[in-house]
């Protein structure tokens, strides 16, 4: 018999589990924030040509690899998405979806992203590796409190708001 209470009889789907990062640095016109430009794979046709016009910018995430905390996937996904370096602040928080697999066997997954405060450290932006570019058109700094209106995906607003109040409310940082 099964619990009808359990949320894996009611929805049995994947799950994956990420973790991503808000990567910001300070300069003279204030806070900019690490935004990537993922790649996409409808760019063949002419009618996604059409609709892929507007840039898409997202946080650099992906997922935790076995035996790896969210907290070091956040850095390592940082570093090879973008080609920065950076330390980690704080934990913002964490966005939960589903979503369907475009690829194989077109699954419905549910997914829980971790996002981090990060401050850069060094390198520098879109000095990313060539097998990154597959996933990667392009890295850039962003005004980060330009991010609530440019980033593509409502819960990656959200961080980006959260690292906004972050910084104000802690100046130290």
């Amino acid at each position: 018999m099964t619990n009808s209470r359990d949320p894996d009889n009611l929805w049995p789907m994947a799950r994956e589990i990420s973790a991503g990062g808000v990567v910001v640095r300070h300069t003279a016109d204030g806070w900019t924030m690490a935004a990537i430009e993922p790649q996409r794979e409808s760019a063949a046709s002419g009618a996604a040509k059409k609709r892929s016009q507007k840039v898409l910018l997202a946080l650099p995430k992906g997922l935790v690899d076995p035996g790896e905390k969210p907290e070091q996937t956040a850095i390592r996904e940082v570093r090879e998405e973008t080609g920065i370096v950076a330390v980690p602040v704080a934990k913002l928080g964490d966005i939960k979806y589903v979503y369907v697999r475009s690829w194989g066997d077109r699954q419905r997954v549910f997914k829980i992203v971790s996002f981090y405060l990060l401050r850069y450290q060094s390198g520098r932006i879109d000095d990313i590796s060539s097998e990154m570019r597959i996933e990667v058109k392009r890295a850039v700094w962003i005004a980060l409190d330009e991010a609530p209106r440019k980033l593509a995906y409502r819960g990656e607003r959200d961080m980006a708001r959260r690292a906004q109040e972050y910084l104000e409310s802690h100046p130290e940082a």
